[in-house]
């Protein structure tokens, strides 16, 4: 098992980037351009991991990188954008917890993963410790907002999923890229049309658009599917939920916030779900008696 809890932490890298990238948006990043933000976020961070990898697509992966783009960048992007702005951060990331359940389904469908008990058991903790924390008092609720967060985490499920049935070892800097790229370029027309030219920066926008290319992207995403590559797609879903958690920690830490009895219960929840669902040894197999006597050594010759 050290080897799956070494795969574990890798994972793990993703969501606690992304969890801190709550904050780098909404305190550097200019506001009104959600569009091309995803475009600036998707594509240097393809074109970095893409000199990495150095290494172009070749035969199906033209098509599956168009796809797995769309679905995991592009679209992803831009949905959580719009959930952003219509939802209360509380509600989009509640409805992004759910993520862990539909990857288990999905995978089970597509990958033949059977859901185990303890996962299931650590998701629905998991999802309960996520409402705890993030969820305050009843708001009204905006029906396109809420559309459009479930649409992200069911095409990202989804295209997540996807990345694991289509691995065939290539590498996974290489196929990270490919995804972002295609993400990235799908997004640029839509961007001019909605948004006109690119938001001008200043020197704290950029130096928050290079966090979110950098770390919050490609490392992320990079580390993302490596854990994909090597653990159960439900296992990768709940280490997905350390996002939230992250968020509620950095405004206790970073923004000064007072963390509530109700988010320390949900945080603990949490962590309790992830451990519980994650994958167990084997114990091997013990044969069963027969009841038959060992056969006896050879007797020794006679000079």
């Amino acid at each position: 098992m050290e080897a799956t809890w070494w795969w574990i932490i890798v994972t793990a890298i993703a969501p606690v980037a992304w969890g801190a990238n709550y904050f780098v948006t909404h305190e550097y990043l200019p506001t009104g351009h959600p569009l091309w933000g995803a475009v600036l976020r998707a594509l240097p961070a393809g074109l970095l991991l893409l000199a990495a990898g150095r290494r172009l697509p070749s035969g199906p992966w033209w098509w599956r990188s168009a796809v797995l783009g769309v679905l995991n960048m592009g679209a992803f992007f831009a949905l959580i954008y719009v959930a952003a702005q219509l939802l209360p951060t509380g509600v989009a990331a509640t409805i992004m917890a759910s993520a862990p359940v539909v990857m288990m389904l999905i995978a089970w469908a597509m990958l033949g993963e059977r859901p185990t008990l303890p996962a299931c058991a650590g998701a629905a903790l998991g999802v309960t410790g996520v409402c705890l924390m993030l969820l305050g008092g009843l708001t009204a609720v905006n029906p396109w907002g809420v559309a459009a967060s479930v649409t992200a985490m069911l095409l990202s499920s989804l295209g997540y999923v996807l990345a694991k049935r289509w691995s065939d070892g290539t590498g996974v800097l290489a196929t990270t890229s490919w995804q972002l790229i295609a993400g990235g370029l799908v997004l640029v027309p839509f961007a001019v049309v909605a948004e006109g030219a690119p938001p001008a920066l200043d020197g704290p926008a950029a130096a928050g658009f290079a966090y979110v290319a950098v770390v919050a992207t490609a490392v992320a995403f990079a580390a993302w599917f490596t854990g994909l590559k090597h653990l159960r797609a439900g296992t990768v879903g709940l280490v997905g939920l350390l996002n939230p958690v992250t968020g509620v920690l950095l405004g206790t830490f970073v923004a000064a916030e007072a963390l509530t009895a109700r988010q320390g219960a949900g945080l603990v929840l949490v962590l309790a779900g992830i451990l519980l669902g994650r994958p167990r040894a084997r114990r091997p197999r013990v044969p069963a008696e027969t009841g038959t006597a060992p056969a006896p050594c050879a007797r020794r010759g006679r000079a």
